[in-house]
């Protein structure tokens, strides 16, 4: 096995797989992360809404995602959009649990003392306690967009962008020239994306949350 020669002569092409894979990630897990934000703060105030809506995101994530890709073939075919889809409904699942977790252990005290200097309740959702649910989401994020940047690697399956193409590649040649090289390049790049964007969450994380909550 020469894995430094194979990356060598294809520095390009990997260059553009990479690109592809971290932006398909980077995409469907802000979106990802904008319906979860939206769907918990509809139903963070009610709790049997809250508390279903937990648990079908708990339960929605033993989903296996090749049988929901499987099943966005018929309406959407290959390509770009049902691997989005896909990719975005997980995206979702562990942002909406922290989302909702870290709003409703905002103390209610806080929430009084906002409410008695007259904040609306919208002033105070912006303002205190999507602020002290920051960090509690931001654990959601991090863990979602771990989990996309892996199952990404499936959306090859579906003709969908990224790195997936090399890793499947490889192993349906195993034997062949190269095969395992293809392989091994495909995995390490994903694990080099995900442990990029990790290192950005958690620069992000240290910019955007208050010293007290840290």
């Amino acid at each position: 096995m020469n894995l430094w020669s194979y990356i060598q002569g294809r520095g390009e092409v990997l260059a553009f797989l990479t690109y592809q894979h971290a932006s398909l990630a980077f995409q469907t897990v802000l979106v990802g992360t904008v319906v979860a934000i939206l769907t918990a703060v509809a139903v963070y105030r009610l709790p049997l809404a809250s508390a279903l809506t937990l648990t079908s995101s708990r339960v929605a994530l033993t989903i296996p995602s090749l049988a929901l890709l499987a099943l966005l073939l018929v309406p959407f075919g290959l390509g770009v959009v049902p691997s989005f889809i896909m990719l975005a409904f997980f995206a979702a699942l562990p942002v909406i649990g922290n989302a909702i977790v870290g709003l409703r252990s905002v103390p209610a005290s806080v929430v009084e003392s906002a409410r008695g200097i007259g904040l609306s309740r919208w002033r105070i959702l912006l303002t205190v306690e999507l602020p002290i649910a920051w960090p509690v989401i931001l654990t959601g994020i991090r863990v979602s967009t771990q989990m996309i940047v892996g199952v990404a690697a499936i959306v090859a399956y579906v003709l969908g962008p990224g790195l997936g193409s090399l890793i499947f590649n490889g192993l349906s040649r195993l034997g062949g020239a190269n095969s395992l090289e293809m392989a091994l390049t495909g995995t390490i790049l994903i694990v080099a994306v995900a442990l990029v964007f990790d290192a950005l969450l958690v620069l992000l994380g240290h910019l955007t949350i208050a010293k007290g909550l840290a």
